[in-house]
């Protein structure tokens, strides 16, 4: 990806990998070639996003196991952060613990009010390999939170409890893209 290029605008547009297939419930392998493939996948990951109207997407998400998630998401002040994290490592996710609508592109169509902390700080590198640390809060913190538990293997449905996870994994066996 270039300076001042908008991100995606050469990418090509991924098949996305749905709840059941098991890349999505394996944790994702660190990258270690920060190559041409690499800056690729990323232009990949950005055109795949934005073509399913999301506002977050992991590797493992396009059948990739390696941790990788792209972002342009707003916060609660309507400010939107738009960026890629290689290798990234949840640092911090505290504030208040909120229950809020929460989707993915892997179960589309579907959402159940998932808690998440308010406030989140996650570290990574660039595809240049240069450290950056992301801080978010509001909906961008679920966000950040969210592509993180995707490179552990998780859903946001591991993270739902009680009635609210039976209807939303009763929906996605009924769904039209279930297994």
């Amino acid at each position: 990806m270039r300076h001042g290029s908008i991100p995606g605008a050469q990418g090509r547009v991924l098949t996305l990998s749905l709840l059941g297939d098991p890349v999505l419930h394996t944790p994702c392998e660190e990258v270690t070639d920060f190559g041409p493939q690499l800056a690729r996948l990323v232009e990949d990951m950005f055109a795949t996003m934005y073509a399913a109207q999301g506002v977050g997407l992991a590797a493992n998400q396009v059948g990739q196991s390696l941790r990788v998630f792209v972002y342009d998401c707003p916060d609660d002040e309507e400010r939107r952060h738009v960026g890629h994290l290689v290798n990234p490592r949840l640092v911090e996710a505290d504030g208040l613990l909120l229950r809020g609508p929460e989707g993915c592109l892997s179960l589309p169509g579907l959402e159940a009010g998932t808690e998440r902390y308010d406030h989140a700080i996650v570290e990574g590198r660039t595809l240049d390999g240069e450290l950056v640390r992301v801080h978010g809060t509001g909906f961008f913190a679920r966000c950040l939170q969210h592509e993180c538990d995707h490179l552990d293997g998780d859903v946001y449905t591991d993270r739902v409890k009680g009635w609210r996870r039976r209807r939303v994994l009763r929906a996605a066996a009924r769904a039209a893209w279930s297994r």
